[in-house]
């Protein structure tokens, strides 16, 4: 590990710090207030800063241990608190609610494994979980706008519940494929 993976102070951390300290705004917006529109521009730019972060990290030389951490974390708090509001508001059933942060509880058993094989905590992340998580993030806003009245309603429904069961299909597709990549590295 270089001086340059120990990094902490780099733009790519700070967005990925500020998407973090996002997540109980969101939250706040979508129970509190139910200040949707807010609540969908604030998931959409956490996703563009997503994107955004990871092309300045590799652009810049700016990846970091930290931001290898923080990154999917703020990934995975967002889909997670989306999900909560989507459910208590009665956007969404319970059952995609379960099915995609149950994904990530089945694969807790990795990093211990992998360190104990003397490879880092977490595997480099599939292009597949990158585009579940993509097609998530695109089809939570549509459902928010689906749960309301109006023209667009039925329009965002039918958008996004395709984007909602591809993303799911991808997410669990991209954990079959780290269990395999696991199971690769550790036999023998």
């Amino acid at each position: 590990m270089n001086a340059a993976e120990d990094r902490i102070w780099t733009v790519p951390n700070l967005l990925s710090a500020l998407r973090l300290l996002g997540v109980p705004v969101f939250l706040w917006l979508v129970l509190g207030p139910h200040a949707d529109g807010w609540a969908i521009a604030l998931l959409a730019l956490a996703g563009f800063s997503d994107w955004l972060d990871g092309k300045l990290a590799r652009a810049w030389n700016q990846i970091s241990r930290l931001g290898r951490l923080i990154d999917p974390l703020a990934d995975r708090l967002y889909i997670l608190a989306t999900l909560v509001g989507l459910v208590l508001r009665g956007a969404v059933p319970w059952w995609l609610a379960l099915a995609v942060p149950l994904r990530d509880v089945l694969l807790l058993w990795m990093p211990p494994v992998l360190r104990r094989h003397g490879y880092g905590p977490a595997l480099p992340v599939h292009f597949l979980g990158k585009a579940g998580t993509a097609a998530l993030m695109y089809a939570f806003p549509l459902l928010f706008l689906a749960s309301h009245e109006g023209w667009y309603a039925e329009i965002a429904a039918i958008f996004g519940w395709a984007f909602a069961i591809w993303g799911t299909g991808l997410y669990w597709w991209a954990g079959v494929l780290y269990v395999v990549q696991v199971r690769q590295l550790t036999k023998g």
